[in-house]
């Protein structure tokens, strides 16, 4: 009966199925992934209004359930306001979003930048702009015309995680997101750290760089969890680059990868590989993480973590599977430009919507769908 020619063919048809008509996951449930996210940057004021538009009729109705938001210093801080951006959100703003959020059941995960990416080109971040003493690498310079790579191997300036004042600010600000947001959930990004533990430095020079690493988390985490909130992270600094051949980019070449084993287990993994769906996820929840894949430009790549997701889910021990929490899909523009581009792509006759084109709205309708009218009760 095992290997009878009835389900043989069944299964033969099953497969076949699942090659041929790979679109079928545009229409999973969101009972089928606990987590369907976006990550993005948070709107500018002047499109505060459009973003919220977005929500109750492009996310909700796509049953997109979690909302990253990436505000770093577009907020109008009260514990630093020499923090800000020239043009930020008011309380009333992020009301507006929160409001919309609350009706349609959309987890808000706000997000600022910490260790890393205090830098961008040649733009040094407002951190250590207000705050000189917190850099990691201050005979670094910011460069005039950016290029990579360069001599510095600078991609983006690193706060030092042992200067004893650093937390006293960038927790002012966590806390105070986190109320404006209603949020149970902090990113705190922690991507592509190439500084960390320099040699120069008075405080980190010559210490483990996989113990520095874990420890920034790790203080980050218990600083949430006093106040029952959980933290989110990016992983790629938690991957061995060298061993598993993904590289300096979705995973770490400067030895934080043992960090993995230093950090607490209650920590959520947003686990991004944009070229290839790798199976770290596979890695993350057997360490013990929850774990959620990402994606941006490449549907292919979305649609095969989708798969993939769906698979660990249901062919895992069950203390694995309910790691496996979804996919969530990362733009990297701002807001306005990813709506743009999306609201020209559906403009567009069904035959000329081309699926394999790598753009993030691209990869957005694949992985949730067409729009879809609101229904109104």
């Amino acid at each position: 009966m095992r290997n009878s020619p009835l389900k043989t063919l069944l299964l033969t048809f099953l497969l076949l199925t699942l090659f041929l008509f790979r679109g079928w996951s545009r229409q999973i449930q969101t009972d089928d992934l606990p987590v369907r996210g976006l990550a993005i940057a948070a709107p500018q004021k002047e499109g505060v209004d459009r973003f919220v538009d977005f929500m109750d009729n492009g996310l909700a109705p796509r049953g997109v359930n979690v909302l990253v938001l990436r505000v770093d210093y577009n907020y109008a801080y009260e514990s630093h306001p020499e923090l800000r951006n020239e043009e930020v959100l008011s309380k009333s703003d992020v009301r507006k979003i929160v409001a919309s959020a609350a009706r349609h059941g959309i987890k808000l995960v706000p997000q600022i930048n910490l260790l890393g990416h205090q830098s961008w080109a040649s733009s040094l971040g407002n951190l250590l702009r207000e705050y000189p003493e917190f850099d990691e690498t201050p005979h670094v310079e910011i460069p005039e015309n950016y290029e990579w790579p360069n001599e510095d191997g600078l991609y983006c300036k690193s706060y030092c995680p042992l200067h004893p004042e650093v937390h006293g600010v960038v927790f002012d600000l966590v806390d105070e997101i986190l109320t404006v947001f209603e949020a149970d959930a902090f990113h705190a990004g922690m991507d592509e750290v190439f500084y960390i533990g320099d040699d120069k430095c008075p405080r980190c020079g010559g210490r483990d760089k996989a113990e520095l690493f874990a420890g920034e988390v790790s203080e980050i985490r218990n600083h949430l969890n006093l106040q029952g909130k959980k933290l989110w992270i990016w992983g790629d600094r938690l991957i061995d680059g060298k061993t598993t051949g993904i590289g300096m980019w979705e995973a770490s070449m400067n030895n934080t990868h043992r960090a993995i084993d230093m950090i607490p287990k209650d920590v959520v993994i947003c686990d991004w590989h944009y070229e290839r769906p790798d199976q770290t996820p596979v890695m993350f929840a057997m360490k013990g993480f929850d774990v959620i894949s990402c994606s941006w430009r490449k549907p292919e790549v979305g649609l095969m973590q989708v798969e993939d997701m769906l698979r660990y889910r249901a062919y895992q021990t069950n203390e694995m599977r309910g790691r496996f929490k979804g996919v969530m899909l990362t733009v990297w523009s701002g807001a306005a430009s990813f709506l743009d581009g999306l609201e020209s792509y559906e403009g567009l006759d069904s035959e000329d919507q081309v699926e394999n084109v790598e753009e993030p709205w691209v990869t957005f309708v694949n992985l949730f769908g067409e729009k879809v009218p609101q229904v109104k009760n």
